[in-house]
């Protein structure tokens, strides 16, 4: 297992739809398993096959829910299902999400509060999951994530305004930059 470099924003692969997979083999189960180790390094609840440079249509996580029991896997070739967005303002709070792609930043979005997840697993097993809370909205995230969009490009105006500042100000938005859990002294 190994420790990878996570995209940041900028990098062409995170603005681009992910194909789907199409070769289940012990490449894909290693890139899954350095996956997994590099977001509990990073650290994060999910990771999208972008963020590491691989334009493949999967996602992992690993989400603890109330009680303690963590919900940890792997979703290939996923479809995502939502129930309608609210309209309120998005609560700076409540609401605030980070991205590995953009360590270190928080800003709130609304997203819908439930979501049904289909995917496959490492076994082409289908599965089917159905979220809520922050469950739903890391479903949401690392979906956005395989059709190129991150969650800066979904924020509202005065908080995309401030989010598009702050990635001028790192000197990201452009090609080439990554950071490496453990490595680099960064976090999102």
């Amino acid at each position: 297992m190994a420790i990878l470099p996570i995209r940041i924003t900028g990098d062409p692969v995170l603005h681009e739809p992910a194909r789907p997979v199409t070769v289940f083999d012990d490449e894909l189960r290693t890139l899954v398993s350095d996956m997994y180790e590099t977001m509990l390094a990073a650290p994060g609840v999910g990771l999208a096959a972008p963020q590491v440079g691989v334009p493949l249509r999967l996602f992992v996580y690993n989400y603890p829910d109330d009680d303690g029991t963590e919900r940890r896997g792997v979703a290939i070739n996923p479809e995502l299902w939502l129930s309608p967005t609210p309209t309120h303002e998005a609560d700076e709070d409540s609401e605030a999400e980070g991205c590995l792609s953009v360590p270190g930043e928080r800003f709130p979005l609304v997203r819908a509060d439930r979501a049904i997840l289909r995917a496959v697993d490492l076994d082409q097993n289908p599965f089917e999951i159905e979220a809520e809370g922050w469950f739903a909205r890391i479903f949401q995230h690392e979906y956005d994530h395989l059709d190129g969009v991150l969650y800066v490009d979904r924020l509202d105006f005065l908080y995309a305004r401030r989010a598009a500042k702050v990635i001028r100000k790192a000197g990201w938005g452009i090609d080439g930059n990554f950071w490496t859990p453990g490595i680099d002294d960064l976090e999102g």
